[in-house]
């Protein structure tokens, strides 16, 4: 059974707008871009067909991403621990921290201009085919989606946050309206699509969420 609604009184939102940051974070360390970083082992037949939870999941032509935005683990040097989550929005990657030197690395699609948002925080929840709730500044952008609002977009094959979401809270424990999730616009990784949030591959998002912990031990730091 997939979950539909969980925890809707927080009134998340998926899409970041011009809302902005209803919190603050600490400032996010400064890091080396790692684009170039030796492949260890690549995971480009993991993009087939995919069922999951009732849903069925198209393939991505995966020879239509790039190499470097597809799912790999790759040496990489940090002093942070195993499991932590680095988002370098500059390269368009995320990191998972495997220790001993490695990494799984993700290609993502993050914010435009004028949607981004650096610092540190932790995972504080997460939920497989999440609803999506646009705020209203979106709605009166984007009128289309105004119906959306308040009763949500129900899971689906459609839905903006795809197949999973994880939810951003900062040292406060205050949502920062900062989310990972999916998307079924594939062709979006490697750019600044979004409208704030940082976006994965169904099947690259499927496959982080089963690595991540809720919880403050689950570090993750978004460097611009």
């Amino acid at each position: 059974m997939r979950i539909r609604n969980a925890m809707t009184a927080l009134g998340l939102v998926a899409m970041l707008a011009s809302a902005g940051y209803a919190t603050t974070a600490a400032a996010a360390p400064s890091a080396t871009a790692n684009s170039a970083a030796d492949t260890i082992k690549t995971f480009d037949g993991d993009y087939g067909i995919t069922n999951d939870n009732g849903f069925e999941l198209p393939a991505i032509p995966i020879q239509k991403v790039k190499p470097q935005f597809r799912r790999q683990i790759v040496a990489y040097k940090s002093d942070e621990a195993e499991g932590t989550i680095i988002v370098n929005t500059r390269e368009r990657h995320l990191y998972y921290i495997l220790g001993n030197g490695e990494a799984m690395r993700y290609g993502i699609g993050v914010g435009k201009q004028g949607f981004s948002w650096s610092g540190t925080a932790y995972v504080a929840w997460k939920q497989e085919w999440p609803n999506w709730h646009p705020p209203k500044e979106m709605a009166v952008r984007r009128p289309e989606i105004a119906k959306y609002v308040d009763g949500g977009m129900n899971p689906g094959l459609s839905n903006p946050l795809g197949a999973r979401a994880m939810y951003l809270y900062n040292d406060k424990g205050q949502d920062t309206l900062f989310r990972l999730h999916g998307t079924p616009e594939w062709a979006s990784i490697g750019t600044a699509a979004s409208s704030g949030c940082i976006r994965l591959i169904n099947q690259d998002v499927i496959d982080l969420y089963s690595r991540v912990l809720p919880g403050r031990s689950t570090k993750v730091v978004v460097i611009q």
